[in-house]
Formats: C-alpha cells, structure tokens, sequence
C-alpha cells in the first residue's frame, strides 16, 4: 500500500471516521485511456489515474438480483504475514435483452472540430453510430447535433423507421474548425427536451476528445447551461476519443450528469460499446445510487477506500435522497476494493455495506446490505482468494502503482508475475492484456 497516498487515500482511524460514504461510478475511461498511452509506450499521467474506474472495467461475475435493484456481495482476503486485508463490496444489476426495453430518445453531440480530424476520431465515431443505427429497435428514435465552431442539428428527433435519413445525416459529419462544446451541449439538451417521452429513455451521448478551446472549456459552466434539462430525467454517455484527450472535462461532465464516462481507441472496442453493450444497457437501473460501508472498530483498527476520491459523500447524504448518486444501468457491476488494517486477534464482524438507490421512474428509494466477518477472509489473498478478487486487488494495485509509484507493497515486477499467472488461470482476454500492460509499464518505467 502507498506509503505517501492522496488525501482521498489516506488510512481512515475507525475510531474517528468509522463511516465510509459514497456515489456510484460505473465510468471506465481512466482504464481505457491509460490503456493506450501505456500501448503507445507513455506513462499515464497520475491526474488521469483513477483506480476504480480500472477495477470496474473488468468483468466480476457477481450474482444478479431478481428484481431491478442491486444484489450485495462483499468478501476479501489476508495479506501475507501481516494484520491487513483486502475487503471487495461488488454490486450488481439484473441483465436485460435489448428487446425487453423500453424504447428510447438517443441524442447524438458529435464534436467536428479540427482536432477530430486525427484518424481514429471522427472516423471512428461514424463507423460507430452506422453500427449502432443497425442494432436500435423501431420504436427508439434518434436526433444528430454535431458541432464545432458552433453547433448544427443534422437530424432532429427520427424514428428508426427512418433509419436511412439516420444514416445520411451521420455521413454528413465533416470536420470543422474550432471547438465549442458547449453550443453543442446546450443545442444536444435543447433538442432532447424537445422529444422528451415519459414512457422512454432519454440520454444525450456525447462523442469527443473533450478538447475544448471555444465557449466555456469548463464542465461547471457547460452544466449549468443545461443543469434544467438534466433535471428532467436526461442522462448523459460521454465517449472519448483520441490520443489527446481532455480527461477531466469529460469524466465531470459524466459525473456531474447523472451518466457515465467510457474512452474507446479502437474499431474493436467501439463495436463492443455500441453493438454489444450500449443497446441492452440503454435504459436505468436505478437513480443516485450510493453506498455506504460501516466499520467494526474493535476488529478493524483502519481503513483505506482504493479509489472515489472525487465520489465521496459525507455519512449524512447517504439517505439524503436530494443528493446526487451514481445512475446505473442494467447488467452493471460496481467494486469497491478496501484496504483494512486489522487488529491483532480480534475477531467478528468487520463491516457491514449497504446500497441506497432510487427507482427510475417513481423515486421510491430502497436498500440492500451485506456483512463480513473475519472467519470469512481468505486466508491469503493470492493461495486461498476466488480468482476474480485476485484479479480486481493486482488491477487496483497495477493503477495506485502508475499513479504513486507503489502499491500493496507490490513492485511492478511482481505486479507482472501475478498478472502473467491469473490469466493463464483465468483465460480471460482483458487479463492477458492487463499482464501485457504491466510488462509495457515496466519496458518504459
């Protein structure tokens, strides 16, 4: 574990701070973007690090619900030869066939500007809504901002129906010149306000590489502008692209939108994002979701939450229903991964975590919880643990590591040789490329 970590990071006495709090966030961009700086032999910059959004963007395997809410699932493991441990808190929606949704309103803010004109932006994002275009249902409908200098709606609100007017007005994106965000947010929100349907979904999706240099360059600003309109029940997706990438702007504007943020660099992936995932998970799950975990101080001496830094919540707005959460979808996962500091010999209950979320369409809050005991660690996270903690504690630490420089008291080297061993155990891809990741990092560290 770091030595010298964040503010956010620090080791919480469960004396004084026996409460952890926090929104949801099920925004994976962080990952793939250092994903790609690391492929293109740069180190990720610490700023752009943020663990959780790594862990989340691995599969985890959870249990569904049966209903619409969250099923808890909290375990963990000893570290070797010390009073410290590893407590993983997973949640996880029900999974829904893009045929048994509602249908949905889909507004389209594609950025134009001369700064997409790299290949791999604009190209990229065409080849993506043509895709997507082929996997919407007929009672979805569709509406196309595309902006630059300023904006410009190339189609307003159009059934799929009519799906090659769709497909016209996506052949029609060209590059521009410079980039003003914000008239395209502002004219995207404008437009799906104008189509909203009570009985759908309704989202704006922002495509960008969030390099703003027009209008405001600042998410505080751009939302505001919109803030009544994302009130309404409007949620956000924005998609980044680019080898230079305004991280910040993007992930804030996910954040702060009642929506999530993911970064795609590849025709792979955003075949994966668009025909595979983003119809089915479409719709929500649930509204200002948060958890928050409670610590047993006469077993658990500290804490330390891996990640949410910019997430936290004090102990008092987890039921304070007028505080914004996290908007999560269905079929998604959520892990937060603790480092504890144990007391020597206690034992019983270290924890208990419990989900707050609203219902989607009537605000009717609910909860769900979980306990763990000490008798239920594993006893060695890397002989004794599932596969799947395993995998998520050498992401989280792989993550602290680019951004602090160590982690888990783990080197890179080690990192390596954990990662190269879970994914000949686990045969999975995104673990045989998270193994290539740590052996790039360590060629350029």
């Amino acid at each position: 574990m770091p030595e010298a970590a964040e503010e956010g990071d620090r080791e919480q006495d469960t004396t004084t701070a026996q409460i952890s709090t926090f929104a949801l966030d099920v925004d994976t961009a962080s990952y793939g973007y250092a994903r790609r700086t690391l492929q293109e032999g740069r180190w990720p910059a610490p700023a752009e690090i943020r663990p959780e959004e790594w862990v989340n963007a691995f599969r985890q395997g959870y249990a569904q619900p049966t209903g619409d809410g969250f099923s808890v699932h909290v375990d963990g493991a000893r570290l070797p030869g010390r009073d410290e441990a590893v407590m993983r808190v997973g949640l996880q929606t029900r999974a829904s066939e893009a045929a048994e949704r509602r249908p949905a309103n889909l507004t389209f803010v594609v950025d134009v500007s001369g700064s997409m004109a790299e290949a791999g932006r604009l190209d990229l994002v065409k080849s993506a809504l043509r895709k997507l275009l082929d996997q919407l249902a007929p009672g979805d409908q569709v509406s196309i901002v595309s902006f630059s200098g300023q904006a410009e709606v190339l189609a307003s609100m159009t059934p799929l129906t009519a799906r090659d007017e769709l497909v016209a007005a996506v052949d029609r994106l060209a590059i521009g010149g410079s980039t003003n965000l914000e008239s395209g947010m502002v004219t995207g929100y404008r437009e799906a306000a104008k189509a909203f349907r009570p009985a759908a979904t309704n989202r704006v999706i922002l495509l960008s590489d969030g390099l703003a240099n027009q209008g405001s360059t600042q998410w505080q600003n751009i939302l505001a502008q919109v803030k009544e309109h994302a009130g309404k029940q409007v949620t956000l997706l924005t998609v980044g692209v680019g080898r230079d990438y305004g991280d910040e702007l993007m992930e804030q504007l996910a954040d702060n939108g009642d929506g999530m943020a993911v970064y795609v660099s590849s025709e792979e992936e955003a075949a994966r994002l668009f025909v595979e995932q983003l119809p089915a998970t479409i719709e929500l799950r649930a509204r200002d979701a948060k958890a928050q975990v409670v610590f047993n101080p006469s077993v658990v001496e500290g804490y330390r939450l891996i990640g949410y830094d910019n997430r936290a919540l004090s102990a008092e707005e987890f039921r304070d229903d007028s505080r914004d959460g996290g908007e999560i979808g269905p079929g998604h996962s959520v892990t937060a991964l603790y480092a504890l500091t144990l007391k020597p010999g206690a034992e019983g209950q270290l924890a208990q975590a419990t989900v707050r979320w609203q219902d989607p369409d009537t605000r009717a809050a609910s909860e769900a919880g979980e306990a763990l005991r000490s008798d239920q660690l594993s006893g060695s996270i890397w002989t004794e643990a599932p596969i799947r903690l395993q995998v998520d504690v050498v992401v989280a630490a792989f993550a602290v590591y680019l951004r602090d420089r160590e982690a888990f008291g783990l080197d890179l080297a080690t990192l390596g040789e954990h990662a190269a061993r879970l994914a000949a155990a686990s045969e999975d891809p995104m673990v045989s490329e998270l193994a290539g990741l740590v052996e790039r990092a360590r060629s350029i560290g």
